[in-house]
């Protein structure tokens, strides 16, 4: 991975919402590998913005299964639970430029939403690169007043970032992926194909897009490295970097760990964990070895 002229920082951001697994420990090996070939310094992310999921006794989980594999982080962690305001701020500069819409649908609202057009049409609605139907705009054009009215009453609803007039403003993006041999690729940012995403949710006045860019930049990290399942949000990311005028790091997507049937590692999945591991017996050393870090 090529250095650049500041010390080069990276970061591991798990979410404490289950035990940490194999893939886990390869992204955080990964930053780790990286982060020493290079003199940089490696952080240390909490992302807990689902406040109903994550739990303090995962963070601690977490944290042990990162220390028992041998990772050192820096001191002072981010807990995203505790920045609240300065996604709050981020949310504002882009409201106050009509770029982020108030949404009252349900998924059970745009499910039935896209069913309607593809009747109407006769064939499939088209879907994000995660597989999802994108948002179909129903309340895109949604009077201001009424949509005031209603969130004045309490009705539960999030805020969708009108991807058309963000791409307008933005313009052609792009960002630098590298490989581990230093070597770089411009990639053209494909944002119109996630449509309008979910910038605030109704539980959390924010989301995972707009935290993780702004964190990345007041953090100053400069290299992302995490899974190739990431690689197309990345397209989301980069308009908001350009939207609030925040740097783009450079990027490296790894490999992902894959189960015997050939999808990958995921805690919702249950996929064994290191805990797991570790009560079998397995050692720190043989889980690096296994991953390809001697």
């Amino acid at each position: 991975m090529a250095s650049s002229p500041a010390q080069p920082v990276f970061r591991f951001a798990p979410s404490p919402n289950g035990r940490l697994h194999l893939g886990h420990a390869l992204s955080a090996l990964t930053n780790e590998r990286f982060a020493a070939s290079m003199g940089g310094r490696l952080l240390l992310r909490i992302e807990d913005i689902d406040r109903e999921r994550c739990t303090l006794g995962l963070e601690q989980a977490l944290r042990d299964d990162l220390a028992w594999l041998g990772l050192g982080f820096e001191p002072k962690v981010r807990r995203q639970s505790e920045h609240f305001g300065d996604y709050a701020v981020a949310l504002a500069k882009l409201q106050a430029r009509d770029l982020v819409y108030p949404c009252f649908c349900s998924r059970q609202g745009v499910k039935t939403a896209v069913a309607a057009e593809e009747a109407k049409s006769g064939r499939p609605w088209p879907v994000d690169p995660d597989g999802a139907p994108l948002y179909p705009g129903t309340c895109r054009a949604l009077d201001r007043d009424v949509t005031a009215a209603r969130i004045a009453a309490g009705e539960p609803h999030v805020l969708r970032l009108a991807m058309d007039r963000a791409i307008a403003e933005a313009g052609k993006v792009a960002f630098t992926v590298v490989d581990e041999d230093g070597r770089t690729e411009t990639v053209t940012a494909r944002p119109a194909r996630w449509g309008d995403v979910v910038l605030a949710r109704r539980d959390v006045p924010t989301s995972y897009h707009l935290s993780v860019v702004l964190d990345d930049a007041l953090q100053g990290v400069t290299h992302v490295v995490r899974g190739r399942d990431l690689e197309a949000a990345t397209d989301i990311h980069v308009v908001l970097q350009r939207l609030l005028g925040l740097p783009t790091p450079l990027y490296h997507f790894h490999e992902l760990l894959t189960d015997e049937s050939g999808r990958k590692l995921a805690k919702s999945r249950g996929s064994e964990s290191l805990a797991d591991l570790r009560a079998q017996g397995a050692t720190a050393v043989q889980i690096r070895q296994q991953l390809g870090f001697d």
